[in-house]
């Protein structure tokens, strides 16, 4: 069985003759599946006369049972109850294979009572449950397997789940294989077809047919699917659940359409990069499915304001929106999207890329979403402060908020959105927001945001020390920080934050602040003792063994450290691995070239807790050592 359904070799079967004669003294070279599923071979009986001529001899050939033409086959196969049966029958000839794997479940003759014996265990007993997954990718995807897996998985549990990424250049999957899983595997419930351009609609009308309990489809990159087939997934799979459909250019509003209308149970949808997607299709699944579709994902499509006040009138039950490179779509089609107020169930909001985001716009959607708990714009090149602002005052539950690339942006907006949003926001990330200047405020924050446990400033070259004195002053209860990337940040201004903390930090990102040094690290170590748990100085080239003598003195309960292209040497290693309350998990010390081998004894003490060590790029260290280290720490992940 193993053998059948796990296939993983080449796919040398035997395309015509009996494995018999091909093989006569070694009856199991083909059906060498393990003792689980065939009982032990006999040894083969040799009967027939035999010619020598010279050194050799030849058998004389007999009939076989391969002169029976496939009608008297499949006769024979379809006849087969047992699953042992029918894989022992498969694993003889890729010929037996294909034909085995032909038979619908409606073609098969089940014996009647009286004419069965009484099996004695549960071997030969289909369960079409779907408890099992299959997964093939590249070369090994073929209609071989494909069809060993709808021959071998039926009396294993069924087949559940079946992913297809990519084909195999010269033998790749095509609709004769889909089509033995249709036949096959009537349990399947997820389908997943990546970039796989010779499976059809005929392969996937085949699926709607052969397997009615589908619940998930995923279609990736198949341009020789079209609207046909999702009509006939529509049509013969009422359970759908599910539908992801990216990049597949025969796709259009006929099959969206279908889906609408027959997938009453259909609760999350993804559409991108489909060019004959338009409103009539997406508007007619969104209004056709309001009652349970929860998710709704839609991404550079040719979709007007038409399609978002469909949404915005519809999506009573939409708790998560995607909406990313609608190009055609305007500050209207927002607007009327927020101020429809049939969004009242939405919880996460993310908009990339689209021109339509306008502090109008922002602020209907404020309204309009008054649940709304996470909020990421990305490229949003025409909201402003004032957007903000309008959008904080409005959205009375918002937990998350993230700004990626909103160069309107400034510290003003950050800071209003903070003091409006005191009461229940957790997390507030920026990234690339070139518009933060380090201007100090002129007024000094009314009421700060308490309940911020998180704040993450990543690559925003403007925000500087000034700035983070503020924002610390304004969220004494931050926990998790994250400021890589900020190379003008100095030691007064992370000084400044870390004496606002009042909680202590938990997890501290300085990747790529050049400027810090010993310090920061020192006060890190001194007021925040008790209970940071992570701490990333990566790139900090200033920071030096000082920093690890005063981690090794004072963190108890530090396990995730990276002083990676810092200056520490084999010194500062060397006390950090005595500091018996210190039991780091993970240590990164990739581009140290102070570190060398006399770090060895060093390593191999901490080596008791490590999960993992990064050694990268440390030149002074030997292959050797880094051989010696992986022998002797074992249970450790080394990167060298």
């Amino acid at each position: 069985m193993p053998t059948l359904v796990n296939y993983s070799g080449d796919d040398e079967f035997y395309s015509g003759g009996s494995c018999y004669s091909s093989c006569p003294m070694d009856l199991g070279c083909l059906l060498s599946v393990g003792s689980n599923a065939y009982p032990p071979s006999k040894r083969a009986r040799i009967s027939s006369q035999f010619s020598f001529g010279g050194s050799n001899f030849e058998q004389e050939k007999k009939a076989s049972i391969e002169v029976l033409p496939e009608e008297c086959l499949f006769e024979i196969f379809r006849r087969l109850h047992g699953g042992k049966e029918r894989i022992t029958c498969a694993s003889v000839s890729k010929k037996w294979l294909m034909l085995l794997s032909s038979i619908r479940p409606s073609e098969k003759e089940i014996p009647k009572s009286d004419d069965t014996e009484m099996t004695t265990g549960d071997e030969d007993q289909e369960e079409t449950d779907g408890f099992l997954t299959r997964s093939l990718e590249g070369k090994k995807a073929t209609d071989v397997r494909l069809a060993a897996i709808a021959v071998g998985t039926s009396s294993r549990g069924g087949l559940g789940k079946l992913s297809i990424r990519g084909s195999n250049s010269f033998r790749g999957v095509t609709n004769l294989g889909l089509s033995a899983v249709a036949r096959g595997c009537s349990s399947l419930k997820a389908l997943s077809l990546w970039n796989v351009s010779s499976i059809g609609d005929e392969g996937l009308i085949e699926i709607a047919k052969g397997c009615p309990l589908l619940e998930k489809l995923d279609l990736c990159q198949c341009p020789s699917i079209s609207s046909k087939g999702l009509i006939a997934i529509a049509e013969n799979c009422p359970n759908l659940t599910a539908l992801n459909i990216v990049s597949c250019p025969q796709i259009g509003n006929e099959g969206l359409q279908a889906i609408g209308k027959s997938c009453s149970k259909l609760q999350s949808i993804a559409i991108r990069d489909c060019v004959l997607v338009g409103d009539h299709g997406v508007s007619s699944l969104l209004s056709s499915a309001s009652s349970v579709l929860t998710k709704v994902k839609l991404q550079a499509l040719n979709i007007t304001d038409f399609s978002l006040a469909v949404i915005g009138h519809y999506g009573k039950a939409v708790t998560s929106l995607v909406l990313s490179g609608l190009q055609n779509v305007s500050e209207r089609g927002f607007w009327v999207m927020g101020n429809a107020q049939a969004l009242k169930s939405l919880i996460s909001l993310t908009i990339t890329s689209c021109r339509g985001t306008t502090d109008v716009s922002l602020e209907a959607i404020g309204k309009g979403c008054t649940n709304l708990k996470q909020m990421c714009l990305r490229k949003c090149c025409f909201v402003s402060d004032n957007g903000l602002l309008a959008f904080s005052k409005a959205v009375g539950s918002l937990e998350s908020l993230q700004l990626e690339e909103c160069n309107r942006v400034t510290q003003s907006g950050i800071i209003a959105a903070l003091s409006n949003c005191g009461a229940k926001l957790r997390s507030l990330t920026l990234v690339k927001c070139m518009g933060i200047k380090d201007i100090v405020a002129g007024e000094p924050m009314s009421s700060p945001c308490t309940s911020l446990r998180s704040l993450s400033i990543r690559n925003c070259p403007g925000f500087g020390s000034a700035s983070l004195a503020v924002v610390g002053k304004l969220c004494p209860q931050l926990r998790t920080v994250d400021l890589s990337g900020l190379y003008a940040m100095t030691d007064a201004g992370i000084l400044s934050l870390l004496e606002s903390l009042e909680d202590g930090l938990v997890k501290l990102n300085l990747s790529g602040c050049v400027n810090l040094t010993d310090e920061v690290a020192v006060a890190v170590a001194r007021l925040h003792r008790e209970t940071l748990e992570v701490l990333n100085l990566d790139g900090c080239r200033k920071i030096t063994d000082a920093s690890l003598e005063a981690i090794a003195a004072n963190c108890l309960f530090l396990r995730e450290l990276d002083v990676s292209k810092s200056g520490i040497t084999d010194s500062g290693l060397a006390v950090l691995s005595c500091a018996e309350q210190v039991a780091l998990q993970v240590l990164s010390v990739s581009g140290c070239s102070e570190v060398s081998n006399k770090s060895l004894s060093s390593l191999k003490r901490m080596g008791q807790s490590l999960l993992g060590l990064n050694l990268q790029h440390c030149t002074a260290i030997s292959n050797r050592s880094v051989e010696l280290l992986i022998e002797s720490l074992w249970r450790c992940d080394i990167l060298a």
